[in-house]
């Protein structure tokens, strides 16, 4: 298991710790401290951190080019134009799909969709994809999670007298497509007040102003919720803002009302959707609709979303799950390969970066292994396949290092890119790769610290065992739904001694099972690590020598037997220091 650097997150005053703590009527330091690293400072903030209201979102006529927007979608439907709403492949790109083609069929719109072929098509508002859109003869286009640098494909479906707009959220360039309105909060000089909206959330703007812009009520928009919210968790955008709005109550819909679609695809997976939360959607839902994208055609996925019927719903489900099953397999052989080649790799010359490339690697897995990769060697990683006759590939990076930042450094070397912080895409030929490899190492290298190297795990507080109680869980369980600038709150306590016999359980044994207690008389908690069966050997060594332990965690709750209890789930361990207690 790979060592980590603890950092302790330094509020900017303490003294509002403590007030906070007062006004919330003497809540536990930890807690109030966990808070206030979110932005949290006043009852008000906390109330509104607490109960997210669809009345804290923007308006969406603040965001550049909505007018524009709202007024052509109207007059399409209206005019029962013929719409066609062009998508993506991933888990953003049907949601936002599935979110656009439901909202207009509920107007009675003329509505079809189109998602890209991975394989066909590429990534995105393409050319070969455009040639499709004109052959289906649309008087406007909305592509959702796209677009944004479709420069030469927007002016092919100009010059075709296709109308076009665009909802992203990825960063644009300095040319912008042609476009009757481009919706992007990120785009120059747009003053949305919020950026990190997923592109199903910009579609679910453009939903609400076409409601405000047809003289109907915006908040009928608020019954498409529970695909930004998939889109949210899937995307791993910030969970903040309308973002963290929009989760919640995304999230209830799903609890409390899901469409079919939803209920046929939980019953494939076994997920419990009366339990809905980003955990379930993230390692549940998200990787069987990524399926049929990565594998086969993702259009099965949109179909599944709008179903209407139970039988043909059960049928999409278990289809996708089918391929979820296939994607697993080809993974575990591509990630056998890939770790193998990055051994070699790194091996073979000083590297800050892994840039690998096999012409055999399926193209809708490389972006998966990538992850794996980062997480087993925390560098920078970009994996390439081939299609079509050029380099093709995801790049996904650590923290400290903006991958699209060091695309945009080789850029002279790539027929195309784009992305986020921490995830891109790109295709170049693939007598470049060996320059692109080189290249990309010496951005990564000019961008890196040498503690970048080191993974942080980042501690909101230092808590007592005794603080732990059911008030404490009752209002941790509303910091929820966690995800990217809400993260589960992480804890440290550096005087712990480890009680009774670890065990390791689970398929292949690779969960650490054990108990803790701080002071002789204090009450004993249990904790499971997830895949820690590596640091048995750090409690066995703490008890041999009689030594305590510090532990990084965060608390959870274990549902057995119809029994509720609180458990830890360490993030780290190690022998305790033998110097000064921390403090918080």
């Amino acid at each position: 298991m790979k060592s980590y650097r603890w950092k302790f997150r330094s509020v900017e005053d303490s003294v509002d710790v403590a007030d906070l703590a007062r006004a919330l009527n003497d809540l536990p330091e930890p807690l109030a401290r966990a808070l206030v690293l979110r932005g949290v400072r006043s009852f008000e903030s906390a109330r509104k951190y607490f109960r997210p209201d669809s009345i804290a979102l923007h308006d969406p006529f603040m965001m550049l080019g909505m007018r524009e927007a709202a007024a052509r979608l109207a007059r399409a439907v209206s005019d029962a134009e013929a719409i066609l709403v062009y998508g993506d492949y991933d888990v953003d790109g049907v949601t936002s799909t599935a979110l656009m083609v439901s909202f207009l069929r509920e107007l009675g719109a003329c509505v079809d969709f189109f998602i890209p072929d991975r394989n066909r098509h590429g990534y995105g508002l393409t050319s070969a994809g455009v040639d499709e859109v004109i052959a289906r003869d649309p008087s406007l286009v909305v592509a959702l999670d796209c677009g944004i640098k479709a420069v030469e494909p927007s002016r092919r479906l100009a010059h075709a007298r296709i109308d076009l707009i665009v909802c992203d959220h990825h960063t644009a360039a300095d040319t912008l497509p042609d476009a009757v309105a481009i919706l992007d909060p990120k785009q120059p000089n747009c003053k949305y007040p919020y950026k990190n909206l997923s592109g199903c959330g910009v579609g679910f703007k453009l939903a609400q102003a076409t409601l405000v812009q047809m003289n109907r009520d915006a908040d009928a928009a608020m019954g498409l919720v529970d695909f930004v919210a998939v889109s949210i968790a899937s995307d791993i955008v910030a969970m903040d803002g309308e973002n963290r709005v929009l989760m919640r109550a995304g999230l209830e819909a799903l609890r409390e009302r899901p469409r079919l679609g939803w209920r046929a695809l939980a019953a494939a997976t076994r997920v419990n959707l009366r339990e809905c939360s980003t955990r379930q959607i993230v390692f549940g839902l998200a990787p069987r609709i990524n399926a049929a994208g990565r594998l086969a055609d993702a259009q099965q996925a949109v179909e599944l979303l709008l179903a209407t019927n139970a039988d043909r719903a059960r049928s999409l489900a278990e289809d996708l799950e089918t391929l979820n099953n296939e994607r697993r397999e080809i993974d575990r052989r591509t990630l056998v390969a890939a770790e193998s080649e990055a051994r070699r790799l790194l091996e073979s010359r000083d590297r800050v970066s892994i840039v690998l490339h096999d012409s055999d690697w399926h193209a809708g897995v490389i972006g998966i292994t990538a992850s794996r990769l980062v997480e087993t060697f925390y560098l920078p990683t970009v994996m390439l396949t081939t299609v079509d006759g050029v380099a093709k590939g995801s790049a996904r990076s650590i923290e400290g290092v903006n991958v699209y930042e060091m695309l945009e450094a080789c850029s002279d070397l790539l027929l195309r890119f784009g992305g986020h912080d921490y995830a891109a895409g790109m295709q170049l030929d693939i007598d470049d790769v060996p320059a692109f490899r080189d290249q990309f190492d010496q951005a990564v290298r000019a961008a890196l610290q040498p503690e970048d190297l080191v993974p942080a795990l980042h501690i909101d507080a230092a808590v007592s065992l005794s603080d732990i109680d059911g008030r404490f869980w009752a209002v941790l369980k509303q910091f929820e739904p966690f995800g990217p600038a809400n993260s589960s709150p992480v804890f440290a306590n550096d005087d712990l001694q480890v009680v009774g016999r670890p065990s390791l359980v689970g398929k292949e044994r690779t969960h650490l099972r054990f108990s803790v207690r701080q002071g002789n008389d204090g009450s004993i908690m249990p904790a499971i690590g997830f895949g820690m069966a590596s640091l048995a050997d750090v409690l066995a060594l703490s008890q041999r020598e009689g030594r305590k332990i510090e532990m990084a965690f965060s608390i959870d709750e274990n549902r057995y037997n119809g029994r509720n209890s609180l458990q830890l789930r360490p993030r780290d361990i190690r022998i305790a220091s033998e110097t000064a207690r921390r403090s918080a």
